[in-house]
């Protein structure tokens, strides 16, 4: 009896702690403490740091989203994404809260180049998706150097890298 009163009294205190840390806000100390934990010590990226690193990050923006630092938190988050090639879906779901959340994030440009470049041009062969994405930053962003290069990524689309080599053949003649 003394034995079963005793687990149960365990299992009462996890059932405690689990449902106090699902309701605790994260802060700039998990946010610190997943940055370090995403590196090793020879600079390389630690892959198995890398889930907890984007989810905190996110998280992070996402209960402080008033804060200054909010919106390159979630930056980071998509740079971890897409630079380690996490779900597609992951990296997009990320770029689309960056750019609903802050519309005036001067990062945002960035983030859609990223997006349109490395995962539905790269990792997703989704040349529609990235022709979109490009104009995106084309038509939204016209100011920030990205513009430039999402126009020239647009024409470039498709081609292979022979086709890259005959075009910049032609235009130095």
């Amino acid at each position: 009896m003394k034995k079963s009163i005793f687990v149960m009294a365990v299992a009462m205190m996890f059932a405690m702690v689990g449902c106090h840390n699902q309701n605790t806000k994260t802060t700039e100390k998990d946010v610190k403490k997943a940055e370090e934990a995403l590196f090793n010590s020879d600079m390389s990226t630690n892959p198995e740091a890398v889930p907890e690193a984007i989810a905190t990050f996110s998280k992070y923006a996402e209960e402080n989203s008033e804060a200054a630092d909010a919106p390159e938190y979630l930056f980071k988050a998509i740079e971890i994404s897409i630079n380690t090639k996490q779900e597609a879906q992951q990296s997009i779901d990320l770029v689309n809260r960056l750019v609903t959340n802050y519309p005036e994030f001067d990062k945002d440009p960035v983030a859609l180049f990223m997006l349109a470049t490395f995962v539905y041009d790269e990792q997703m062969h989704d040349l529609d998706k990235a022709r979109e994405t490009y104009q995106q930053v084309v038509d939204n962003y016209p100011d920030s150097p990205f513009a430039a290069d999402a126009a020239i990524a647009i024409t470039q689309l498709g081609m292979t890298p022979e086709e890259l080599i005959k075009m910049f053949e032609a235009q130095e003649n």
